[in-house]
């Protein structure tokens, strides 16, 4: 059995020996056939590549030759329109040239023109000065002036006709802005007037209680007089008894005193129990009953008027000013109406009228005091309201309402106007006999010391001055100026409520008789 394998496995053995070089050689001969094959396939392919690059080569070159021709023909064309431009420039050079050439010739023709001219124009003004200086010499002859006499006389008549033109001016504008302020100042005062009513009552220094009977005036005096001596001693005010018919009379220049005493006797005689300690005891009620209601005149004064923000004790001070009066009018009631009036005339005019209503109320704060303090009303109003913290602007209107100090504001100004519209007014003020004569005394002074006045008279109740000139020695120009210095003077040297007009008057007569 193992010979028939070992016999098995040499045949195999041989046979692969024999059939291993076929099989060599034939797997030798696929290679090559496949590797002749590969290369002749890259052969081709390169002959391809070959082919496309020439291709492509050729493509570029003429497309090369095409942008190049392109780019020549641009530049040419370019080249020929740079050419023609410039030629253009060149044409348009030479022309100006050629202008020019001949504005210059024309120049320097007229040069020579105004050459000669200028010589010419010479010659004549040589001849004119000559001329003049002959004429001024042949005047002088004639007139037998020197050239500084003729320009003296010439100055004084051109001076004489300006100071104659100059009065004319002057008469003119003022003649028309007074025409013109006069009305608009007529309208914003009668504007303000008719809406603005005020009652007015005429202050005395006395007060009037009513008895119920006569027998009541020996229980006021007391036994010895012990009753009034005590009523006249708490109040300070004089109690006068005399036959007049179940009345009593106080008085007394300060009014709350009269006031306290007033009210004090009033409840003693209602009361019926009157010796001293009850007198105490009234007057006492009664000064607090006054100051009550000077605290409620002095709030109801501030809410008619509409002016809040004030301080207390201002409130108070125009309380007492209910019990004061000046000329017969009553303070506080003028404060009111000027406190309104002012109002009126700043809601006319376009400025604060809560401020104009604020001044106004305050103006104569210094009276309320007056009688207590040195000074005048003007400088204690001013230091109450600096005391007070008051604005610039009432300060002002308070110290320059008669004019005293030159005012700073318009409201100034509005204060000022209405404290002469309410002191003016037909029965507001009452004025003495003398002031009123020594007034129109004053006028008549003032216009008597002008020089060429030859007299003068004050008529309209010293609203209007009458000065007569004498012709010869005042012209109708020089009475312009005359009545306006006349007129300066009176508002420097004289008070007075309203205006004054100043009315100058030149009359020439000529008198002959036939015989």
């Amino acid at each position: 059995m193992v010979p028939i394998i070992i016999a098995v496995l040499v045949a195999v053995v041989l046979t692969a020996v024999i059939t291993w070089p076929c099989a060599v050689g034939y797997r030798k001969k696929v290679v090559e056939a496949k590797i002749g094959s590969a290369e002749d396939r890259a052969r081709e392919i390169v002959d391809e590549a070959l082919k496309a690059a020439e291709t492509k080569k050729r493509e570029a070159m003429l497309e090369a030759k095409e942008e190049s021709m392109k780019t020549r023909n641009e530049l040419e064309k370019e080249t020929k329109e740079r050419r023609a431009e410039l030629q253009r420039y060149e044409r348009r050079v030479l022309t100006k040239e050629e202008t020019l050439d001949k504005k210059t010739e024309a120049i320097e023709r007229r040069e020579a023109s105004f050459a000669a001219q200028e010589e010419h124009l010479a010659k004549r003004r040589a001849e004119v000065e000559e001329l003049s200086a002959k004429r001024v010499q042949e005047l002088e002859r004639i007139s037998g002036l020197t050239s500084e006499q003729a320009k003296e006389y010439l100055l004084k008549t051109v001076e004489e006709d300006v100071k104659h033109e100059t009065a004319k001016l002057v008469k003119e504008l003022e003649s028309r802005a007074k025409e013109e302020a006069g009305r608009k100042a007529k309208d914003y005062v009668v504007t303000a007037i008719q809406k603005c009513a005020a009652d007015h009552v005429a202050e005395t220094t006395i007060s009037v209680v009513q008895l119920p009977n006569d027998e009541m005036k020996g229980r006021i005096i007391g036994r010895e007089g012990r009753n009034i001596r005590t009523l006249e001693t708490m109040t300070g005010v004089d109690l006068i008894i005399d036959d007049t018919p179940e009345a009593v009379i106080l008085s007394g220049f300060d009014p709350i005193r009269r006031e306290v005493a007033r009210i004090a006797l009033e409840k003693l005689i209602v009361d019926g129990r009157i010796h001293p300690a009850r007198i105490e005891e009234m007057v006492e009620k009664a000064q607090k009953e006054v100051e009550t209601m000077i605290r409620e005149e002095g709030e109801a004064a501030t809410l008619e008027v509409g002016v809040h923000g004030i301080h207390p004790e201002l409130v108070r001070l125009l309380g007492r000013m209910k019990f004061r009066s000046s000329y017969g009018q009553n303070a506080l009631k003028h404060s009111i109406e000027v406190a309104q009036l002012s109002g009126l005339l700043a809601g006319e005019i376009g400025v604060d009228v809560r401020l104009a209503k604020r001044a106004g109320l305050l103006h104569d704060i210094g009276k309320s005091i007056d009688h207590e303090m040195e000074g005048s009303h003007i400088q204690i109003g001013v230091e109450l309201c600096k005391k007070y913290k008051e604005s610039a602007t009432v300060i002002n209107a308070v110290e320059s309402h008669h004019g005293d100090v030159e005012p700073t504001s318009l409201i100034a100004c509005i204060v000022q106007a209405a404290d002469t519209i309410s002191a003016a007014r037909p029965g507001a003020r009452r004025e003495t006999l003398e002031t009123y004569t020594n007034r129109l005394k004053q006028l008549e002074d003032i216009a008597n010391s002008f020089k060429g006045v030859d007299k003068s008279f004050a008529i309209q109740a010293g609203r209007e001055v009458r000065v007569m000139v004498v012709p010869d020695q005042v012209d109708d120009a020089e009475m312009v100026l005359l009545a306006r210095d006349i007129s300066k003077q009176i508002e420097a040297e004289l008070e007075y409520p309203g205006q004054i007009k100043v009315n100058v008057i030149r009359e020439s007569r000529v008198t002959d008789y036939a015989k």
